[in-house]
C-alpha cells in the first residue's frame, strides 16, 4: 500500500548519450522526512533531483508520487518544487514579488498573490524585508526567499540542489537548522542534494549514499555512519578506519582506535601526521602492508604524551568494534 506523499523511484535510469548518469535506481523515499542525496561530484545525485523536479527526462523507469507516475508531468504538475543551488531570484523584482512569482504565472489576482507571499514572509522570517530587491539582501536572506518561493506553491515534496553550497562556514551551519526547524514545522518532504557528510549527518533522517550511478547504500543516519556496508560508503563518510585483515576487510571508527606506546599486544604503527583539531588531535599511523590507520585522540590526553612524526606507536582496538564490509 503507497503511504500518501510517499515519493517512490522504480529502476530510473538516466543516459546522456552513451553516458549512464544514473542506473536503474530504486528507492521509497519515506512520507514527511528529510532525506540527504549524498555522494561525490558525478555519481548522479543532482541528476536523480532533476529527474523527479521533471528538469531532466526519465531515460527509464518510473517516478512515484503518492501512487501516481509523475514521470512525463511538466514541474508545476507533479507536487515537487525545487530550490536552485544559484537561487534564481528576479533582480529587477521585489522579495515579496520574487516569491509571488509563480502565483502571478499562474493567473492569480494581485491582492491574493500578496497575501500568500506575506505568510510566506512570516514564515522564514523576513516580512520587514518584503520590498527589498534581491542585491539588498545577505546571501542567508537571499536564500531564504528562493525557500519561500518554492514553498508558496505547496509542494508535497520540496527539493533542493545544494543549498548551502554558497554560504560562508558560519552561516551555513545556522541555515542548516532553520531548513531542519522549517521541514519539521511543515511536515512535508525534503530531498536535498549535498556531497558534504557533515551536513547530511547534521540534517538528515535518512541519507542515500550514491556512487557511480546506483545508490551505495541507504538508511537512517546514524546507520549509514556507524554501519557501513561497503568500503566506498565507510571511506565516503569518514570517521572510520578501512584494514584488510586476513579474515576479511573492517571498518573501525577512528575514535575506537587507542594509540599507546609499542608494547605487547599492540599492532606496531608509524606515526605519518599529526592534525591538531582543537578538541582532538588526528593521529595518522602506517601499518604492515602500507595501510593507514587514523586515530582520533582528545586533546589533553594527547599533549600528556605528545607523537611526532616518525615515531614507532602501538595501536589497539577492541574487536567487538570492528564492522565487516561486503565489498
Amino acid at each position: 500500500m503507497t503511504l500518501k506523499h510517499d515519493l517512490e523511484l522504480v529502476d530510473v535510469t538516466k543516459r546522456y548519450g552513451s553516458t549512464v548518469a544514473v542506473e536503474a535506481i530504486q528507492h521509497r523515499f519515506q512520507p514527511s522526512s528529510y532525506t540527504c542525496l549524498l555522494g561525490p561530484s558525478g555519481c548522479g545525485k543532482s541528476s536523480t533531483l532533476r529527474m523527479i523536479a521533471g528538469h531532466e527526462s526519465v531515460t527509464e523507469g518510473s517516478i512515484l508520487l503518492s501512487g501516481r507516475d509523475i514521470s512525463n508531468l511538466p514541474p508545476a504538475q507533479r507536487g515537487t518544487a525545487m530550490m536552485f543551488q544559484n537561487y534564481a531570484l528576479f533582480p529587477h523584482l521585489s522579495v515579496r514579488d520574487n516569491i509571488a512569482f509563480s502565483l502571478k504565472m499562474k493567473g492569480v489576482d494581485v491582492k491574493e498573490r500578496h497575501i500568500k507571499a506575506g505568510e510566506m514572509l512570516e514564515l522564514v522570517d523576513l516580512t520587514a524585508l518584503a520590498d527589498r530587491l534581491p542585491d539588498q539582501l545577505s546571501g542567508g536572506q537571499q536564500q531564504r526567499v528562493a525557500l519561500a518561493r518554492a514553498l508558496i506553491t505547496r509542494p508535497e515534496v520540496l527539493l533542493l540542489d545544494e543549498p548551502l553550497s554558497a554560504l560562508d562556514p558560519f552561516l551555513r551551519i545556522r541555515m542548516r537548522g532553520e531548513l531542519k526547524k522549517l521541514q519539521k514545522e511543515l511536515g512535508i518532504s525534503f530531498i536535498h542534494v549535498t556531497h558534504g557528510q557533515d551536513e547530511a549527518l547534521a540534517l538528515a533522517d535518512e541519507i542515500v549514499v550514491m556512487n557511480d550511478a546506483v545508490i551505495e547504500q541507504a538508511g537512517p543516519a546514524r546507520d549509514v555512519f556507524n554501519a557501513p556496508k561497503t568500503r566506498f560508503v565507510a571511506q565516503f563518510m569518514g570517521g572510520h578506519n578501512v584494514i584488510s585483515l586476513p579474515n576479511g576487510c573492517f571498518a573501525i571508527r577512528t575514535d575506537a582506535v587507542t594509540v599507546t606506546a609499542h608494547k605487547k599486544g599492540t599492532l606496531s604503527a608509524q606515526v605519518m601526521a599529526v592534525e591538531y583539531q582543537g578538541t582532538h588531535v588526528s593521529l595518522m599511523s602506517h601499518i604492515s602492508g602500507d595501510q593507514e590507520v587514523t586515530a582520533i585522540v582528545p586533546e589533553a590526553e594527547y599533549f600528556t604524551t605528545p607523537h611526532q612524526p616518525g615515531d614507532q606507536i602501538g595501536l589497539h582496538w577492541d574487536a567487538k568494534n570492528l564492522h565487516p564490509l561486503t565489498a
